[in-house]
């Protein structure tokens, strides 16, 4: 059953992941009483970036995260492991359409905040202190064109070496304890 020879004895059958509503996210917020607090993934397709994403959305008090159905990972055993439990933790939307998801979190009250390397200003230079989702692009081609043009604001993560781009995960971890830094 391991289909791997580092199993250490145990194997678990578990049910498949249970996905959320993004109302259960927005729900989630009003529990805590904080202002929503809401990542984006447009079309993350490494599993291990989800998993890292997940893990560091827990530790940073996200709410929930969005992640489409088609053409991105889902949630799976290895996001599992790599999120290292986290994901037992975090409410994750699987929704059929991004832009429809971000025009109902508009209508919530909820500015879109798109990273992008043309973006106008620095993540740094942005107030996260109201309801706010953070919209990480895919691996290799960032934001689609229309998740980006319904963005509120783009932002863009400052770059100094030769290579112009982050792993996904490490720049929504960036983005992600600047809200956190905004709002302590």
């Amino acid at each position: 059953m391991a289909q791997t020879e580092n199993n250490q004895g145990v194997i678990a059958i578990v049910p498949p992941f249970n996905y959320c509503e993004i109302e259960d996210i927005l729900e989630e917020s009003k529990i805590k009483k904080t202002k929503p607090f809401i990542l984006i993934l447009d079309g993350i397709e490494d599993p291990h970036n989800l998993g890292s994403i997940i893990r560091t959305a827990e530790t940073a008090g996200v709410d929930g995260i969005i992640i489409p159905k088609r053409r991105a990972a889902s949630v799976n055993s290895t996001v599992a492991k790599v999120s290292a439990g986290a994901v037992e933790h975090m409410k994750i939307a699987r929704v059929n359409n991004i832009n429809d998801s971000i025009k109902f979190l508009k209508q919530n009250d909820i500015w879109i905040y798109g990273t992008d390397m043309e973006g106008a200003n620095f993540y740094y230079e942005e107030d996260y202190r109201s309801g706010v989702a953070i919209v990480i692009g895919s691996e290799g081609y960032g934001m689609g064109r229309l998740v980006k043009e319904n963005c509120d604001f783009l932002v863009k993560i400052p770059m100094k070496g030769k290579i112009t781009s982050l792993n996904a995960s490490v720049s929504a971890g960036i983005v992600m304890y600047e809200v956190v830094k905004q709002r302590n």
